[in-house]
């Protein structure tokens, strides 16, 4: 397996040419890996065109979940979304943060930014701007958001505590995120943990429910609540590019499962330092 630079080196390749895709090259994809199938369209994707703010030009059809919908965002928050993407969740966060408000967006990807930032100006957006930089050490001062919002970005970063402590230390005591991600129930087959492909497709490094719910604990999250989950079903043409069809059908059998969460949890209004393990 790749090392963590290794793989954040694929991202930023892989997601700097889905940048220069049209969405519908994306949708048809997993998390818009390119790894198309012709079973079955919008593998991950949620229907984003019902929420305020919604802009199309901004929407690559990159997400698992509507983590915007869930945010309980106010009027003057200050939300950071990570993996902005192309803007779509700052949009949408913009629309219900207001004027008043602050959003920023944060990408790997230069060719993500650029392409923000375009549809940023065409929207006239003064209170939503987007810093290129890694997840796991975020270009952000501390205690500074209300509201995080992430949609299927965190299972691309190798060192996943890392960006939960981020998270913890950006947002202000009593604020909150509300992210959007994949995680497995079961064991996925070898092939698949090892293709790059598909660990750019948001599958390979998606880690156990479980071990995701604990590690938001354990960085000194409250209130954590899984706001919505769904199955995601990977097509046998998709398997079949990594797996024999003997290993397909053993797959299927194992009753390993994929699913989508969107997943709330709160920092404590207590909290006076960067987290449980750094106060004396």
């Amino acid at each position: 397996m790749e090392t963590n630079d290794q793989l954040k080196e694929i991202v930023r390749q892989k997601y700097g040419e889905i940048a220069l895709q049209d969405k519908a090259a994306n949708t048809g994809s997993c998390c818009g890996s390119g790894c198309c199938s012709d079973e079955v369209t919008n593998i991950m994707t949620d229907d984003y065109g019902t929420l305020e703010g919604y802009n199309p030009d901004a929407d690559l059809g990159l997400g698992c979940g509507l983590p915007t919908k869930f945010a309980r965002i106010k009027k003057g928050d200050v939300v950071i979304d990570l993996g902005s993407g192309a803007g779509n969740d700052c949009f949408v966060a913009r629309a219900e943060t207001g004027e008043t408000g602050k959003v920023i967006g944060i990408d790997f990807t230069p060719a993500m930014i650029e392409k923000a930032r375009v549809n940023a100006e065409k929207l006239g957006y003064n209170n939503v701007e987007f810093r290129q930089g890694d997840i796991e050490k975020m270009p952000v001062t501390s205690d500074v958001a209300d509201v995080i919002v992430s949609n299927c970005v965190l299972n691309l970063a190798p060192d996943k505590t890392a960006v939960f402590r981020e998270i913890y230390r950006v947002l202000k005591p009593g604020g909150h995120f509300s992210i959007s991600d994949i995680v497995l129930a079961g064991q996925l087959p070898a092939k698949i943990r090892e293709a790059a492909e598909m660990y750019a497709g948001c599958v390979a490094g998606a880690i156990q429910k479980n071990d995701y719910s604990r590690l938001i604990e354990i960085t000194g999250f409250e209130n954590i609540t899984v706001q919505k989950e769904k199955p995601i079903y990977l097509p046998d043409d998709i398997l079949s590019e990594y797996l024999t069809p003997a290993e397909v059908q053993g797959f299927r059998a194992s009753g390993t499962g994929i699913y989508s969460v969107t997943i709330f949890a709160q920092k404590p209004d207590s909290a006076a330092c960067c987290g449980p393990d750094c106060c004396s």
